[in-house]
């Protein structure tokens, strides 16, 4: 009896294991699909966000760490499956601060809280043309967090970088030295 007991209460920590996913787990996951932008954001480039988004404001003063995916041109059947991922993902230490399912768009803001101090965030956008991830990790301010996402600051974001071709070359870094010869 005992040894069915415990086998039981194996099988369900190992099945309810099995169903969470870390958004490094998604992001590495992603990264290498087919029409997939994945940045992650390392230290010493922290400070640059800043001055390609203003209007972003002191957001990147607390980031510990950026990553995001632009997932552009994707079939439905994909977008299920992005949502049922991320799902995996928020469902479990995440809170949703907005969750909002159209047939067109789904967006989810969900975010890890420290009384009140969000320390962790995932902003998901996802449409047809173009589906979005974005995670935060630091310490912010919610109703900022809160305004930037519904502005669609982090989607401008995306597209600066994009424009700027934000690559360490581009930055001033040089992967052999860490600094740029020219400056």
């Amino acid at each position: 009896m005992k040894k069915n007991v415990l086998l039981i209460f194996a099988t369900i920590l190992l099945i309810s294991c099995g169903s969470t996913k870390t958004f490094q787990s998604f992001f590495n996951d992603h990264k290498n699909d087919v029409g997939v932008t994945a940045f992650q954001v390392p230290n010493f480039m922290k400070s640059l966000l800043s001055s390609i988004s203003p209007e972003m404001g002191g957001l990147f003063n607390n980031v510990k760490d950026f990553k995001f995916l632009t997932f552009n041109e994707i079939s439905a059947t994909k977008k299920a499956q992005l949502i049922q991922q991320m799902n995996l993902v928020t469902n479990t230490r995440y809170t949703d601060v907005l969750r909002k399912n159209t047939s067109e768009k789904t967006k989810i803001v969900s975010v890890i809280e420290d009384g009140d101090i969000v320390k962790e965030a995932i902003i998901f956008n996802s449409t047809l043309a173009k589906s979005s991830v974005f995670y935060l990790k630091g310490n912010f301010d919610p109703n900022t967090l809160k305004n930037i996402s519904e502005t669609n600051q982090f989607e401008n974001l995306s597209s600066k970088l994009l424009q700027n071709n934000f690559t360490p070359t581009n930055t001033g870094f040089n992967p052999n030295t860490g600094f740029n010869p020219n400056n």
